[in-house]
């Protein structure tokens, strides 16, 4: 078989890979739908949470879809988070595919362990089950050396396979008197490009409701994987006055009969806001996404 064949065969074994739904045993129904969903935001801050570092202009943040890692896995994310020499000390991060009660990550509540192991402010949440009887779904976080404020839990329309939903979740925080918009946001895998920007374009409804002069960063895993998601990504943020400090570099990697293959899924978006500089961290590999570090300078508002 020609190399280009192994290419093609292997590009769409992954594809059949990602697009086949990962469902686990339900657990039993005791609860109604609407019971369930007034669950499903959690906000918190640890008894030790350390005292905000002092003002200034600079802010680091992290985008990284750690995809429900639990037990050593997690520590090895926290070690990251706290002494890598690109990631560690960030103040913002956005972060997908975060557990609560799951049978798969030993029912821990992950986001609470990132919190606690951090000593930070935190906010998670998960879209609506398919089903009252599944378990709850994976969901979103935030995490924040500053307080969290005006928390929102958006469910994104346009459910996937199975009735699937997925979720952002959008924070305030104030560092000296400047106030932040930020988003972690989790889109669908198995739906159209076009209506994968329509749950985009909710984030920045949802963006809406603040001034037009409020800096906002939006952060997370998009599934961006089509030929044409890239294009239509970038023209919806464009035109929405944001700005990526990223190029066209791949966020997502898996091997598939030993050929490589990569798609840029992951994005960090900015308005109001300068990025100093960023990376991607490639030699990280507990999830199958590369976590995204950037350092932010706040612009000036217009006098």
């Amino acid at each position: 078989m020609s190399a280009i064949s192994i290419v093609t065969l292997s590009l769409l074994l992954l594809l059949t890979a990602l697009f086949v739904q990962q469902r686990k045993a339900p657990e039993s129904a005791h609860k109604s739908q609407a019971d369930s969903d007034s669950t499903l935001l959690e906000t918190g801050a640890t008894h030790t949470v350390r005292q905000p570092p002092p003002q200034t202009t600079e802010l680091k943040i992290i985008s990284y879809n750690i995809r429900w890692r639990g037990g050593d896995e997690l520590n090895k994310i926290i070690k990251l988070l706290r002494e890598d020499p690109d990631f560690g000390g960030a103040t913002l991060l956005g972060l997908q595919e975060v557990d609560r009660n799951r049978k798969r990550t030993q029912r821990k509540n992950t986001a609470k362990q990132l919190a606690e192991a951090l000593d930070f402010h935190y906010a998670w949440t998960a879209p609506p089950s398919s089903s009252p009887a599944d378990e709850e779904e994976t969901g979103v976080t935030i995490l924040s050396a500053y307080p969290l404020n005006d928390v929102t839990r958006i469910v994104l329309p346009n459910p996937g396979p199975g009735k699937r939903r997925r979720v952002a979740l959008g924070a305030s925080i104030t560092i000296g008197r400047t106030t932040y918009r930020f988003y972690s946001v989790h889109g669908e895998t198995r739906i159209a490009v076009n209506k994968k920007m329509e749950q985009l374009n909710a984030v920045l409804q949802d963006l809406a409701r603040f001034p037009k002069e409020t800096p906002a960063i939006i952060v997370g895993d998009f599934n961006t994987w089509e030929p044409d998601a890239d294009e239509k990504t970038i023209d919806l943020f464009t035109r929405a006055g944001f700005k990526t400090p990223f190029g066209s570099h791949s966020t997502f990697r898996r091997e598939v009969l030993f050929v490589p293959i990569q798609f840029r899924l992951d994005w960090v978006w900015l308005r109001g806001i300068e990025a100093v500089n960023c990376g991607i961290g490639t030699k990280f590999s507990v999830s199958d996404h590369w976590p995204l570090w950037t350092n932010l300078k706040q612009v000036a508002p217009p006098q």
